[in-house]
């Protein structure tokens, strides 16, 4: 028999139950107030539209020396029938240490079996397996040690968004940036692009924390990766965050009707080795006009 979104979603409103029980004390979890009724409401009307994600935070301590880890966990709606997308992260790993963290941590949770329940066994295998990159560290060997190489994917999303015009919006979106190291742009006005660049799970956690609770017209219409052995900062095609504002037609401040002059939004890709982008976000082939 086929399993349905409802008996998934059940489940998953159990499982916080069961973790909201073993971890009481007030920050361990950390879980918007709305979620768990977002996905209630869903339940008693199962015609409606689905709610967004279940999505918290699990804050733990690990051996002796209490070391501070953080589990991000990110519920697809059919899970525990899809696995969850989990990130662990502590101050005091550093970025290798942390991307392999997770590698083995994402291996583990693919060999348990479909269907069951597993955030409590996710973090106590991070308990478990965290302390040893620590151990690592503090042993000194006259040998040199080999190397581990740990490659880094750069990320690129292009978000569509027919306008941006609210300040409290804008303000949201560069705030959310500079809050996860991201490089790229906001363009105001009608229509709206954004661009951001960075590691791959803070540009996800960007694309989660703009688009809710309930931005209608905005779609991500493209996605770029980059791998690399080094660091990614080479790789990034915008050096900082950018306010993007152009000549615009229109009342600007009366009648939210303003255009962006698209080429030199045109232009200003090309500027940065994305000329490629402007057919994908408006369907059309990008020319610049002579003069």
């Amino acid at each position: 028999m086929a399993v349905t979104v409802k008996e998934c979603l059940e489940l998953q409103l159990l499982e916080v139950e069961m973790l909201l029980s073993m971890f009481p004390k007030k920050g361990e979890i950390n879980l918007d107030e709305n979620a768990v009724p977002g996905v209630q409401r869903c339940l008693r009307n199962p015609d409606g539209p689905l709610p967004p994600r279940l999505e918290y935070l699990i804050a733990f301590d690990v051996g002796e020396e209490k070391v501070k880890v953080e589990l991000q966990v990110l519920l697809p709606h059919m899970y525990p029938h899809i696995a969850p997308q989990l990130f662990a992260r502590s101050n005091t790993l550093h970025r290798q240490q942390q991307l392999q963290l997770n590698t083995g941590l994402a291996s583990y949770i693919s060999s348990l079996n479909s269907g069951e329940l597993c955030i409590y066994e996710a973090v106590q295998w991070v308990k478990e397996n965290t302390l040893p990159y620590l151990e690592d560290d503090k042993i000194s060997s006259g040998i040199a040690a080999k190397e581990v190489v740990v490659k880094e994917t750069l990320h690129r999303m292009w978000i569509y968004s027919h306008h941006i015009y609210r300040q409290e919006l804008r303000k949201k979106i560069f705030d959310c940036a500079k809050k996860l190291n991201l490089t790229g742009f906001c363009l105001t006005g009608k229509p709206g692009v954004i661009c951001v660049e960075g590691l791959r799970e803070n540009c996800e956690e960007f694309w989660r924390v703009i688009r809710y609770p309930n931005w209608k017209h905005i779609s991500c219409k493209h996605v770029e990766s980059v791998e690399t052995e080094g660091s990614i900062d080479d790789l990034r095609l915008f050096s900082a965050f950018e306010d993007l504002q152009f000549q615009v037609h229109g009342d600007y401040g009366l009648r939210n009707d303003y255009h962006m002059d698209l080429g030199q939004f045109l232009e200003f890709l090309k500027q940065h080795q994305s000329g490629h982008i402007f057919q994908i976000l408006f369907g059309v082939e990008g020319k610049l006009s002579d003069k």
